[in-house]
């Protein structure tokens, strides 16, 4: 099960993706997390990206594929792993079929978290207050003016990879707006579809 959450910040990717990890026994992979990883390792892409963010660059398309490329081949992925805010462009979309494709892989469903937009705000909002009544440390990202950044960058950005998936029916749409578990079962039911 090869999978790729889409949907903006905020939409419940995080929580849905936890779920999935739980009960399919697949990872939920964020380049984030694996850059770090590959440069604590120092594997060769791992020296790589850390030259280009030593230099205060961005790392390139080619670095972030070649990481997800090692990762996807670590025994816990072999069953099967979730892309979560990976790809963020058109050009990661089509570099990332390309990798995929020359392991003889494909993704198997692609799931967009369509949300309201002018709801999120509140939502995340809501999840801060929710942190500090419990006691948690508040995410940096649930700031509203980060959230609205971040919000304006995915639409800048990001939103056109849906439509390239879709072009290839591999994309089903979810209803982010409605409760959690009513989220995880409509994920749970596309899921058994394929």
């Amino acid at each position: 099960m090869r999978l790729i959450f889409l949907g903006p910040p905020g939409a419940g990717k995080g929580t849905q993706a936890a779920r999935i990890v739980a009960k399919h026994g697949i990872p939920q992979l964020s380049t984030g997390d694996m850059l770090r990883a590959a440069v604590a390792a120092g594997t060769p892409i791992g020296v790589k990206a850390k030259a280009v963010m030593d230099a205060g660059g961005l790392v390139s398309d080619e670095i972030v594929i070649g990481i997800v490329a090692d990762r996807i081949e670590e025994a816990d992925a072999k069953r099967g792993f979730i892309l979560d805010g990976f790809p963020r462009t058109l050009a990661q979309a089509e570099a990332l079929d390309t990798m995929l494709a020359s392991k003889g892989l494909k993704l198997d469903t692609v799931l967009e978290l369509k949300v309201d937009q002018s709801k999120l705000v509140d939502r995340i909002v809501r999840r801060a207050a929710e942190a500090r009544a419990a006691g948690q440390p508040v995410r940096k990202d649930d700031d509203p003016e980060v959230f609205k950044t971040r919000l304006e960058a995915y639409n800048r950005d990001t939103a056109v990879v849906a439509p390239y998936y879709a072009a290839r029916g591999q994309v089903v749409d979810i209803d982010g707006m409605k409760p959690i578990d009513e989220v995880t079962a409509a994920i749970e039911k596309a899921l058994g579809a394929n």
